[in-house]
């Protein structure tokens, strides 16, 4: 990990770019191929300040919190195990950089409660997650982005409102007080359907994900145990390959699935049984490099931590900066010499 950087000038990133995960531990493909991949080619193209955000966490697990430093930690391995650089992106810890929480104070004044409630993913959880945090958590998501003056945030379709919020949260600061924030941008990105075993969304809630940690037998197994086509129920029933979540991974896995897959399945020439068993030999090729840095970076957990407080130090100076001209702007920065 060099301390060098100078290669971080280049007129090729001169956009910063912010993204967020909460720490749920280790990743699955879902993670890899909805998010991940996308961050390891956007680091090579713009200042990335890429956040664990254990604050967020706490919306849901306030009352219980024993797991969250592993978490971290094996949200972390995950990252640099698929490719993200920590001489090209800061990857830190939200609650080591205090600056987030106070943007977010500054910011809950500039936002109605009405406004918040009407949100979608407010109306989705409420019921469950009715909290002050929760209410409140697009507003510190706001501050996380705006904290590193973010031009852009890469995220799903269904993430852009959060993106609205903090850009009309950063023109309200700017025109009550003064210019000092980037008005930030969704950087919108195709995300390919992945689905768990059940045919619902994959997810580690639902014991239906293919962790990346996983041994070949252990994602053999699950693949085994996967939904497939409704309507082909016997070895040489044709089959409906749009209609299968197995075909959707193939779609990411294997080389040519309209061609090496899709007829096959159609004609019911192939079984569902072999059709996963191609699928596990392409995943676990794809698989494997990650799989392999994995185990590296398991026997050297300092190093990991060592990564997180670099990019604690580099988060922290870029939100420092940001803040002292955000008290500027707002005549609150008593303690300076200067107007």
């Amino acid at each position: 990990m060099s301390k060098n950087r100078e290669k971080d000038k280049s007129p090729a990133r001169k956009e910063t770019i912010l993204s967020g995960a909460q720490p749920t531990g280790a990743l699955h493909i879902g993670n890899l191929e909805g998010a991940l991949r996308n961050w390891v080619n956007l680091q090579e193209d713009y200042w990335m300040f890429l956040c664990i955000v254990d604050w967020h966490a706490l919306t849901a697990a306030f009352n219980d919190t024993k797991e969250m430093k592993s978490n971290i930690f094996e949200m972390a391995i995950d990252f640099l195990a698929a490719g993200l650089d920590p001489d090209k992106c800061a990857i830190f810890i939200q609650s080591e950089v205090k600056e987030h929480a106070e943007l977010h104070l500054i910011f809950s004044m500039l936002i109605t409660v009405p406004t918040l409630t009407r949100l979608p993913t407010y109306q989705e959880k409420k019921d469950s997650l009715d909290s002050y945090g929760f209410l409140g958590y697009p507003v510190l998501q706001a501050a996380d982005i705006c904290l590193y003056n973010a031009h852009k945030v890469p995220v799903g379709k269904d993430q852009e409102k959060h993106i609205w919020l903090a850009a009309d949260l950063a023109k309200r600061f700017n025109s009550i007080y003064r210019k000092t924030l980037n008005e930030p941008e969704a950087l919108l990105r195709e995300i390919p359907l992945i689905l768990g075993s059940d045919n619902r969304k994959m997810s580690k809630s639902y014991d239906n994900h293919i962790p990346l940690a996983f041994t070949e037998k252990q994602t053999e197994k699950r693949l085994r145990s996967f939904y497939t086509d409704p309507e082909k129920l016997r070895q040489g029933d044709s089959g409906h390959p749009e209609k299968c979540p197995v075909f959707l991974l193939h779609r990411v896995y294997t080389e040519d699935p309209d061609n090496e897959i899709a007829p096959s399945c159609k004609s019911g020439k192939l079984g569902c049984v072999d059709c996963k068993m191609i699928l596990n030999k392409n995943l676990n090729n794809a698989l494997q490099p990650i799989r392999d840095k994995r185990v590296e970076l398991q026997k050297t957990p300092d190093f990991v931590w060592d990564v997180l407080k670099m990019g604690g130090d580099r988060a922290r100076t870029r939100a420092e900066i940001v803040m002292e001209k955000v008290r500027s702007a707002m005549k609150t920065n008593y303690r300076s010499k200067g107007k």
